[in-house]
């Protein structure tokens, strides 16, 4: 269904952890570019344990002449480290940050100077004023820590207050959630745009275990059809670009603010859906 080719969309990559994965990555972000992304965004592991090669693919795509922006998670971090750490990013040119507590590490003690992601983000605003456009995370389905709906609304709207620019969900299958999300923010006074992560189908058992990890819910027809397709990948990744096609166009009549894509470090599926999306 072709709609308006200058609606926002930007992609998530994760660090590759190779030079071979490196090199053929490059052409995955090539073949991404050609869609003319607002931003490509940069994961970083729990505690930080990949920045080395966050920042490394975050310059990589700069030098490609891309916006980029970096995961930065503050758990466990001192206030010394994410100064220094921020200054690096901005000496590199990057004007985007995606700010988030982080995941401790297994077998680490909760430690360092920051609690929230709130905390994170009225930080930088101190430090850096205006500098860095702030993205934080959102959660249609209530972040799996969180104590409720209600409690995980308010840590947005924290966020918000704190300076935050916009927000980027959990991916989601169930579009009712995120305008309902959506709403109940609003009422919260939280003002900042809310776009949509959006996770292409590409292999049922990976997608079942993400899920499973992160409390994204996968609607039961949907489970049940992928189970039913066995390993029988071509019918799995039909049936995928049909249900998230339909997902993002009721997002846009939805009236979301843009797209961001999920990506897994590969390139066929999202051109699949863009092309699908007249994006």
């Amino acid at each position: 269904m072709a709609q308006n080719a200058s609606f926002p969309i930007s992609f998530e990559f994760f660090p590759t952890k190779t030079a071979e994965g490196a090199a053929k990555h490059v052409q995955v972000r090539q073949a991404l570019y050609a869609r003319q992304p607002e931003f490509c965004s940069v994961t970083y592991g729990a505690g930080g344990s990949t920045q080395s090669g966050t920042f490394a693919m975050v310059q990589a795509i700069q030098q490609e002449g891309v916006a980029a922006a970096s995961h930065f998670s503050c758990i466990g971090a001192t206030r010394q480290s994410v100064r220094s750490q921020l200054q690096q990013l901005k000496d590199m040119g990057v004007r985007r940050l995606v700010a988030l507590r982080g995941d401790l590490p297994s077998g680490y003690g909760l430690g360092g100077e920051f609690q929230y992601a709130s905390d994170l983000v009225a930080f930088i605003r101190a430090e850096f004023g205006d500098f860095f456009h702030i993205e934080v995370a959102a959660y249609p389905e209530v972040h799996p820590q969180a104590r409720s709906p209600e409690a995980d609304l308010r840590a947005l709207a924290a966020k918000a207050q704190a300076g935050a620019n916009s927000a980027i969900t959990q991916y989601f299958f169930n579009a009712d959630a995120y305008a309902r999300f959506v709403d109940d923010a609003q009422r919260l006074g939280v003002g900042i745009p809310v776009v949509p992560g959006i996770m292409p189908i590409l292999n049922a058992t990976q997608l079942m275990r993400f899920s499973d990890a992160t409390g994204a819910e996968i609607p039961r027809w949907i489970r049940l059809r992928l189970q039913a397709f066995g390993d029988d990948t071509a019918s799995i990744r039909a049936f995928g670009l049909d249900v998230v096609t339909r997902l993002c166009e009721q997002l846009r009549s939805l009236g979301a603010p843009g797209l961001h894509f999920y990506t897994m470090n590969q390139s066929t599926a999202t051109l699949a859906l863009c092309d699908r999306l007249g994006l």
